[in-house]
Order: C-alpha cells, then structure tokens, then sequence
C-alpha cells in the first residue's frame, strides 16, 4: 500500500516515482561494468577495438564486443570500419553519448572524493593503531 507523503520539503509521490523509473532506465541501459568507462575513454578520443582492450585491464575480448555492440544498437557510440587492407576498426562516441558526458563527470568527480575519503579514513585507523 501507497502512502502519501504530507512532508512539503519533499516532492510529490508521481514526480518522484517518474524520476526513479527514468534512473532505472538509464541504468539498464548502462548496465554492465564496463560501458560507462567505455563511454568516458570514448568521449575524450576514438579509439580503436585493440586500444579500449588494452587500455581496460582485465576486460575480456567477448566481453568488449558485447559492450561495444550493445552500446552502439543504443545510439551511444559510432563504429566507423576504414576502407584499408585490413579494414580498420575506430569506435567514437556519438552525439547523443555525448549527452552523458556531465553525468560521467560527475561520477569520476565523486569517485575521485570516495577515493580521498577512504584514504583518509584509512590514514587515521593506520595512525591510531
């Protein structure tokens, strides 16, 4: 049973639950541990199959392959093969990837404060122990 909240510093319940259904949207979409970091080399430069597998360490070649084609059947990034002898290969980020470039900022901006945090909290339990 739905109950309705009578708080005013908190929206109403339909403006909420339509906010956490397009978070879960978009995490289905991005689901997956390696697409958004794809996604972020990406938006800083094309790359190549070979050069996203070596630049993602423990990322497999089937597993890029799946991220790759599902993120490009999603309109996230562009697959341009070249007309050489063998064809080459360059992923891009596509305009509409590009849109999630703040978002994958501000992920990177508060992983990079977890980060200080934890060392932080760990150089405190080190130094009273």
């Amino acid at each position: 049973m739905q109950t309705e909240n009578t708080d005013p510093s908190y929206p109403p319940f339909d403006e909420c639950l339509k906010k956490v259904r397009a978070i879960d949207d978009t995490m289905e979409l991005l689901a997956g541990k390696w697409k958004l970091s794809i996604l972020a080399r990406l938006c800083y430069k094309p790359m190549r199959y070979s050069e996203i597998l070596n630049d993602i360490e423990p990322l497999s070649g089937k597993v890029l392959s799946r991220e790759l084609k599902d993120l490009e059947i999603n309109g996230l990034i562009n697959r341009h093969v070249s007309d050489t002898k063998p064809p080459a290969v360059t992923y891009s980020v596509s305009d509409y990837g590009m849109s999630l470039r703040e978002l994958s900022d501000k992920i990177a901006e508060w992983g990079l404060l977890h980060r200080d945090r934890i060392r932080s909290s760990f150089k405190k339990n080190e130094a009273g122990k």
